[in-house]
């Protein structure tokens, strides 16, 4: 048995090696969708499902006034649903293989940077971050985003590389301006991970310039190497940068029109310093980002102080490169975010600065590395495995988000109507908690299953026909009477806060109906009414 499980061992550990990429890659695929789909759905992913299974002119429509921000996105889920169906399964399922993409790009990244070592800690670090788990299983773009990202980053400095050596680096700049375009055009935060490029582009300059200089002097003259960025390379990221900019000019515009739809986002808080340092990357666990901070400053001092010995080795001035690229693209993001929202525009949440992921992974990954010997590297970085098993844990349970209990609600509804087949129902929708601007037919959009044949009684405005995200419920003593027919059975799902139910009740009353079962699950409260004989 032990020789059975050390070849398997073996057998795993010679795949990360030869395939570093695809195996982890793959690894996180299986991590993040595994039990993704028992959290029950909240309003973010709602909105995505009711937005991806309307029609095209419909899906148009919508982004016309809300929602222009997410529209390629809603668009490639459209595509998705219309092959393989929606459940919230599905739903998540393409959040799961861009996470895998992350990280085996984050594995090449890493591998470019600092070679094969530091790109397979990077990998497993960025799989064990708590945001890239939640990430993994959300029904909206960050797991995209953060793909993106990194991908950017690498087709960047594959681009640079190609300038230096002269091996068609116009096809990698193109390259790099349709991505940048494609990125910007899916989210437009993005365009930050294009302006750290140009931070780590300038600093590796005047590095290099610096170096130079040293080395003439010590040299007498000599030549030194050809630099790395030069004035053609700027220019090269100039123009593709401003092209890719200029062709993103009116999408930018027409998603800026649409910022009242940020309208939530509070201004710096005295929880602002709490959600930079441990929300935005690490989930709010104020243990774990202390560790995840003093490994990213530890990474980074130590690279620092080796570029600058008197002679240091190849290795250490690719390290050194390493934190060039990545501390930009891990800082600058939220740096942004938070001061423009100091400035009066509300932009910053801890979700946007997902983008900054999987560098903050490469950063980390940096100190990890620097273990020796490769038994002691082993153990470390199990250690942080170990450390992100809570909250791979927490990310799965019903409540995870937002303690939304949405499934049971709908549960409850289709157990109950189970038992009464034959019946004819309407349903009233009331209030969602903490979301003013929807209905509970929300919980019917994320579970359509259990609400099938039920006759809205109260809606007064389609959302899918009228361009906006929710549907939007009449006044009750209107709408409600003319709507019954022959309907022996009318639910009335609705949360806790603005509590609509009493006035139901009161026009069900007139018309003999009465209450029969009531349940409360979580903030959702459920009455069936029943037609008194």
């Amino acid at each position: 048995m032990r020789s059975r499980l050390q070849g398997a061992t073996g057998a795993v550990s010679a795949a990360v090696v030869r395939t570093p990429e695809l195996t982890v890659g793959a690894l996180a695929v299986v991590a993040t969708a595994a039990f993704s789909w028992v959290p029950s759905l909240w309003y973010d992913e709602a909105a995505t499902v009711t937005s991806a299974t309307r029609s095209w002119p419909q899906l148009w429509a919508e982004l016309h006034s809300v929602d222009a921000v997410h529209g390629l996105y809603y668009a490639l889920m459209h595509v998705w649903f219309w092959l393989v169906g929606y459940t919230p399964f599905t739903l998540r399922f393409p959040s799961a293989l861009a996470i895998g993409v992350a990280a085996g790009l984050v594995v090449a990244l890493g591998r470019r940077l600092g070679g094969r070592r530091l790109g397979i800690v990077a990998g497993i670090v960025f799989l064990a971050l708590p945001r890239v788990q939640w990430a993994g299983g959300e029904g909206r773009p960050y797991a995209t985003i953060t793909a993106l990202s990194v991908c950017l980053t690498l087709v960047g400095l594959t681009a640079v590389r190609r300038t230096r050596s002269g091996r068609r680096p116009a096809l990698w700049w193109t390259a790099y301006g349709v991505l940048a375009l494609v990125a910007v055009t899916f989210n437009v935060y993005l365009a930050l991970a294009v302006v750290a490029h140009a931070v780590a582009l300038v600093w590796t300059g005047l590095a290099e310039r610096r170096r130079d200089r040293q080395s003439a002097l010590s040299m007498r003259g000599g030549l030194s190497a050809q630099p790395l960025v030069g004035r053609r390379t700027l220019r090269r990221w100039a123009i593709a940068a401003g092209a890719a900019a200029v062709i993103a000019a009116p999408f930018v515009l027409e998603v800026m029109s649409q910022s009242k739809q940020v309208g939530w986002i509070s201004g710096i808080t005295s929880r602002t310093a709490d959600q930079v340092f441990a929300t935005a990357w690490f989930g709010g666990l104020g243990w774990y980002a202390a560790v995840a901070w003093v490994l990213m400053a530890v990474g980074v001092v130590a690279a620092v102080v080796q570029a600058h010995r008197r002679s240091p080795s190849v290795r250490a001035l690719f390290r050194m490169q390493a934190v060039r690229v990545a501390l930009p693209l891990a800082i600058l993001p939220a740096a942004a975010l938070v001061g423009a929202t100091a400035a009066g525009e509300h932009l910053w949440s801890p979700k946007y600065a997902s983008l900054s992921l999987p560098f903050v992974a490469l950063l980390m990954a940096m100190a990890i590395t620097l273990v020796r010997p490769k038994a002691w590297l082993v153990g470390a970085l199990a250690g942080v495995l170990v450390l992100s098993i809570p909250n791979a844990y927490d990310v799965k349970t019903p409540l995870s988000k937002q303690d939304s209990t949405w499934a049971q609600a709908a549960a409850i509804v289709a157990s109950a109507r189970d038992a009464r087949p034959d019946a004819d129902e309407g349903i009233i929708y009331g209030s969602v908690y903490r979301h003013p601007g929807a209905t509970a037919d929300i919980i019917r959009v994320s579970y359509p299953e259990a609400f099938t044949g039920m006759t809205d009684l109260g809606v007064r405005k389609n959302g899918a026909e009228s361009g906006v995200l929710w549907n939007q419920t009449g006044d009750l003593a209107t709408t409600v009477p003319e709507r019954l027919g022959d309907i022996d059975t009318v639910w009335f799902v609705g949360g806790t806060s603005r509590n609509i139910e009493p006035e139901a009740a009161s026009v069900l009353a007139q018309h003999g109906f009465v209450a029969e079962h009531h349940w409360k699950t979580g903030k959702v409260i459920l009455t069936e009414y029943t037609r008194a004989s």
